[in-house]
């Protein structure tokens, strides 16, 4: 491989395919004793985007062609220089505080004309060609339909150009550039100029600075003026004309390499080459102009970067999949490798090599393939890197493929082969992680102990201090720790318990070996969430503490009233509860103490009734009795009703997380009354017959009243019982039926962002001449399509129809108008004639031109085809609706269709994979660079998937499917995270199962999805 240029070295190569070698042939570098005048006569060829290939003029600048008195003057160039001698005349005329606000306002029209206004027109241009469209529209240069505007185009161009240029001979694109150029020249003058006014009438003599500092100060704002006039000029010499006035938007001219200046700083013409305005801000002395000066650079590197940027990467840019496994070669397979005397020539390109000395982020994202931005000439690593990645099929083992198991356990007998990747290894020791606030995940121990850590400091710094020293903040901060603690770690545990909440979320968002079966994603749940009950245990003590102490008061007599007693009684309680929590572990272990059998399906355990448990079912309830005890000391309200309100939320967590959980677990083994209670129960039943002994001729009148209050007491506890019961059985559907509706709420919501514009010219138009269908792909004719499948819809239309007419694709139910459409389309349209459109904004010009050919017929027909994200990746039904002229305006209609999933009927491995390997290819374009290799070839060698990607290195040593033979045949890459996103989606409605686009991503493979959505169906119960 070729060492990649230096950063900041900014070069532009067209691709080879789009732009054939018609240069000339380039000479070696050496002195042959020509000029510079000469070198400049050698022959440029340039080509437009249609394929015409032309010679370049030779142009000339604009300081000489408009200052000089030899060069002829155009129509252009007297504007030009009359808007000059404008400004110059009002420096002189106006007053001083007039002056500066007028110049101020002048220049600022001018650097929005140039960063704002070129930025908008070249963009449009770049993207759609809208410059030389517009001309082309308007007939500027057609010689029938404007004769005169072309005679006067022709006349400013022709005498500003040299003896090789032709007028008639050259294309559109060029004589429209050269025209571009005629405008840009007056915004830049003129920015320029104006500045300078500007700066000039905010001129001053700082005071209180001594003459060294004044001498400094001039020295420093000439020579950063005279750095930046070279800069300029190395940057002219280096780019000329045609990179000087974005000529590659209009036609490409052979090479472009930037070197020179542009290995100074990175995009030196809009960086250091702006050091001019704050030589000007230090000879003046004024913080306006330096203000001003700061804002016009921030202007041009706004422009930088929505327009040149982009532009660069649009036109010279290569496009790099995500997911691309290169395979590394380590160290020791050099040194293995080095023991043959001649190797021969691969036939692929080689791995990349890491060199053991190697140190400076090892493990960072992979040595991207140098763009045509960035060298100094197409290299071969572009060469060998487009050959990789371009190259369909490659030479196989001859080992005789083995057709894989139906069940994943079987194929983890053959361990892959596939080399370790660059890709896999990124995976491996990267996963989501936190950087300042980015992929912040509060089910994350870590993440939520880095909010802690960041809230407490910024709380502390902004709250006044008095409420700091107050007691109700301590109270608010021990509450929201208590309930924290009982009711939010209770609502993740029932959820836990119910949908595996936590672990459902590791497996969605995180990366995980397919070699585990996903029990990493258990492992690594479980210990966050220990690390998450430990941290709220311990901040519940410890907020009830710090309450404790800000309420607390030293007795002056502990002899006075009961300040002993309930020092002594709040000492016990709090000694009990050390006592209790310390036996309660004893029997638990630290499987129980942290709710494992919530986690872990595969861990023996088995109820336990020694010890403590003896005796009581839930001695974690007397464990609160430390909170009461401290109440006692501190004889304060708010401890008081914290101890309270630990109680009962306690009991809440008992009696609808823990109770629940048990009897699912353990059913009709849970026993009802522990010891105690049996005790109790059994010493109040033999009090009551001793009772009944000695009353006599009463006792049938005290059983009675026994039984009767006994029987109100259970008859109060079982209605309350039944009466919560009740609530939450409702409450729960109905809190379900709230959420969906809320989720409904939410995606109509998303549809309905939209401002409907609507046509006022529909009486002009055959509204019932307009027609639409869906062309149905199956033999019975049916609307139904395939989750990422794309269809088409051929559409009718009058032969003046407008041009900017759309379709669109919405949810059945989503509009209740058939003549107006009132929500988004989120994406899911299609223009009737795409070059009309620029995005999704509608492009001006003649709207209701039709083409001939529909004129002689009088209407006009055509077909759109819904793909990709114009899709919908939702199953359910949709209609389609024709619009008007970019509006609203709904003209035709058509459905519903069904877009639906094949779901497999069983969920073992070959089903699974079968499943993806149908609807893979569907999101993924069905580009055959990026598709499974498995999916291109032979059924005999796509039955090789499972032998590598299934077992334990399934994911850390796949290679690339290209790569020569190394790497799995299952592995399929993406151009964007968009299609990882679609996969997902896709998983999501087949499966039932969720995963961020980072975890499809990092698999990338056919055979690993597959392992991974069997293992996940397996956890959750699936």
């Amino acid at each position: 491989m070729s060492v990649a240029s230096p950063e900041g070295l900014r070069q532009r190569i067209p691709q080879a395919e789009k732009f054939p070698p018609v240069q000339e042939p380039a000479t070696p570098e050496i002195d042959d004793g020509r000029g510079d005048e000469e070198r400049e006569q050698e022959v440029v060829w340039g080509k437009t985007p249609s394929g015409q290939v032309f010679r370049v003029p030779t142009t000339h600048d604009v300081v000489t062609a408009l200052f000089h008195p030899a060069y002829p003057k155009s129509h252009i160039d007297i504007l030009n220089l009359g808007l000059l001698a404008f400004q110059l005349a009002l420096f002189y005329a106006l007053p001083r505080t007039p002056r500066k606000i007028f110049f101020f306002l002048y220049f600022a029209f001018w650097r929005a004309a140039y960063d704002a206004g070129l930025g908008y027109v070249l963009t449009k241009q770049s993207k759609r060609r809208w410059i030389v469209r517009e001309v082309h529209k308007l007939g500027w240069l057609d010689e029938n339909r404007r004769p005169h505007v072309r005679a006067w185009i022709r006349k400013q161009l022709v005498g500003k150009m040299g003896k090789d240029y032709s007028f008639d001979e050259l294309p559109l694109e060029y004589n429209t550039w050269l025209l571009f150029r005629q405008a840009v020249d007056i915004i830049l003058i003129n920015d320029f100029l104006s500045f300078c006014l500007f700066a000039f009438a905010c001129f001053r003599v700082p005071s209180g600075l001594s003459v060294l500092v004044h001498i400094i100060r001039w020295i420093g704002g000439i020579a950063l003026i005279a750095f930046n006039l070279w800069v300029k000029s190395e940057a002219h010499h280096v780019v000329k004309d045609y990179g000087w006035y974005w000529g590659d938007c209009f036609f490409q001219r052979g090479a472009l390499v930037f070197d020179g200046v542009f290995e100074l700083a990175p995009h030196p013409m809009y960086s250091v080459g702006y050091a001019w305005i704050y030589g000007f801000s230090l000879i003046v002395g004024s913080y306006p102009v330096l203000f001003v000066s700061l804002a016009a650079h921030a202007a041009q590197f706004a422009f930088l970067v929505f327009f040149e940027n982009p532009h660069i990467e649009r036109f010279y840019g290569q496009r790099k999949p995500l997911a691309e496994r290169v395979p590394i070669r380590r160290p020791a397979q050099l040194s293995n490798g080095s023991s043959s005397a001649l190797p021969s020539a691969p036939s692929t390109p080689p791995p990349l090599e890491i060199p053991p000395s190697s140190r400076a982020r090892a493990f960072s994202d992979p040595p991207s393939t140098p763009s045509a931005t960035e060298g100094s000439t197409a290299s071969d690593t572009e060469t060998e890197t487009e050959t990789e990645f371009d190259s369909p099929q490659h030479a196989r083992d001859d080992t005789t493929p083995k057709m894989p198991s139906a069940s994943p356990p079987a194929l983890e007998k053959k361990r892959s082969r596939s080399p370790m990747s660059h890709h896999d290894l990124r995976n491996r020791y990267f996963r989501r992680d936190t950087i300042f606030l980015l992929n912040l995940d509060v089910c994350r121990a870590p993440d939520l102990m880095l909010l802690l850590a960041m809230a407490y400091p910024l709380l502390g710094a902004l709250l006044p201090a008095r409420v700091l020293a107050g007691a109700a903040l301590h109270f608010a901060h021990a509450l929201g720790w208590t309930l924290f603690h009982t009711l939010g770690l209770g609502l993740v545990l029932q959820a836990q318990s119910a949908r595996k909440f936590l672990v459902r979320h590791f497996l969605k968002h995180y990366h995980y070996p397919a070699r585990d079966g996903s029990r990493e994603a258990v492992r690594e749940a479980f210990a966050n969430w220990k690390a998450v009950y430990n941290l709220s245990m311990c901040m519940s003590y410890i907020s009830c503490i710090g309450l404790v102490w800000k309420t607390y008061e030293l007795p002056h007599d502990w002899t006075v009233g009961n300040e002993l007693l309930r020092h002594t009684l709040g000492a016990v309680l709090i000694g009990f509860h050390m006592w209790v929590t310390t036996e309660s572990f004893e029997v638990l272990g630290v499987f129980g103490w942290f709710y494992g059998d919530f986690f872990m399906d595969d861990y023996p355990s088995a109820l336990d009734y020694s010890g403590i448990y003896r005796y009581l079912n839930n001695p974690e309830i007397v464990a609160g009795a430390a909170f009461f005890g401290m109440a006692l000391i501190s004889n304060s309200k708010l401890v008081y009703l914290l101890a309270a309100v630990r109680h009962v939320s306690y009991w809440w967590f008992l009696r609808h997380v823990e109770h629940p959980h048990m009897r699912k677990l353990y059913g009709d083994s849970l026993r009802k009354d522990a010891g105690f209670t049996k005790v109790v129960k059994k010493v109040a039943s033999r009090n009551a017959r001793l009772i009944e002994s000695r009353a006599g001729r009463h006792a049938p009148e005290l059983r009675r009243v026994a039984r009767e209050v006994r029987g109100t007491f259970e008859k109060v506890y079982e209605e309350t019982a039944e009466v919560v019961e009740e609530f939450l059985a409702k409450s729960r559907p109905k809190l379900s039926e709230v959420v969906q509706d809320t989720k409904f709420l939410l995606q109509q919501s998303r549809e309905k962002l939209v401002i409907t514009r609507l046509a006022n010219d529909l009486s002009g138009y055959a509204t019932d001449r307009y027609k639409m269908r869906v062309v149905s792909q199956r033999a019975d004719g049916a609307l139904r399509f395939h989750l990422g499948e794309q269809f088409t819809v051929a559409w009718q239309a009058p032969h003046h129809h407008s041009r900017r007419d759309w379709i669109g694709l919405y949810r059945v139910g989503a509009n209740h108008s058939a003549l107006v459409t009132r929500t988004s389309s989120l994406g899911m349209w299609a223009p009737v004639h795409d070059e009309e459109w620029d995005g999704d904004v509608p492009i001006g010009g003649d709207a209701h031109a039709g083409s001939s050919a529909s004129a002689e017929r009088d209407e006009e027909r055509g077909t759109v085809v819904f793909r990709a994200d114009a899709l919908p990746w939702t199953t359910g039904k949709y209609e389609v609706r024709y619009h008007h002229d970019g509006k609203y305006n709904v003209l035709g209609l058509d459905g519903p269709i069904e877009i639906y999933v094949n779901k497999p009927e069983k969920t073992d491995f070959v089903s699974v994979r079968a499943t993806l390997a149908h609807v893979v290819p569907l999101c993924l374009d069905s580009d055959p660079s990026l598709i499974p290799l498995s999916l291109k070839t032979a059924p005999a060698v796509a039955n090789t998937i499972g032998s590598s990607a299934s077992d334990e290195d399934a994911h850390d040593g796949g290679g690339s499917a290209d790569d020569g033979g190394n790497g799995d045949p299952d592995d399929f890459r993406f151009w964007s995270e968009q299609q990882a996103w679609r996969i997902a989606r896709a998983v999501r409605e087949t499966f039932g199962v969720e995963y961020a686009t980072d975890v499809i991503v990092a698999d990338a493979n056919l055979s690993a999805l597959a392992q991974r959505i069997i293992a996940s169906l397996q956890i959750m119960g699936g």
